[in-house]
């Protein structure tokens, strides 16, 4: 049997925001399908896996199990900044001297997700 990876799923507490912030990330459109206070919402970024995001009750309360790492293809700084001014939470540094490394950060309601700098591999 054969199977796709169709969304990467998220819990949270108002997916219309969480997705309209992450659209913002990747610099695409919203789905239009989607709407305030809607139970679900989703990010499709223009090349990847789309990013579903789900109302859950309960608050986030610990580490993620899972997280999204992202890859800046020039000036990881900058984007990490840009993130940051998008209102991206600092979590950790673990950049290197040599241009590697990653940045820890979080989204508005909390998750966790990395930038990764260097050169990207398969």
């Amino acid at each position: 049997m054969f199977v796709t990876l169709r969304s990467i799923t998220v819990d949270c507490a108002d997916p219309y925001r969480l997705a309209l912030w992450w659209c913002e990330v990747f610099g695409v459109s919203p789905n239009p399908d989607d709407h305030p206070g809607d139970p679900e919402a989703i990010c499709q970024p223009a090349a990847g896996t789309r990013l579903l995001f789900e109302r859950v009750p309960e608050h986030k309360s610990g580490k993620n199990r899972l997280h999204i790492d992202l890859h800046a293809r020039s000036h990881g700084d900058e984007e990490i900044e840009r993130l940051i001014q998008l209102g991206a939470g600092f979590l950790a540094d673990h950049r290197r001297s040599d241009g590697g490394g990653w940045v820890v950060l979080s989204d508005p309601e909390g998750n966790e997700f990395c930038v990764e700098r260097g050169i990207a591999s398969a």
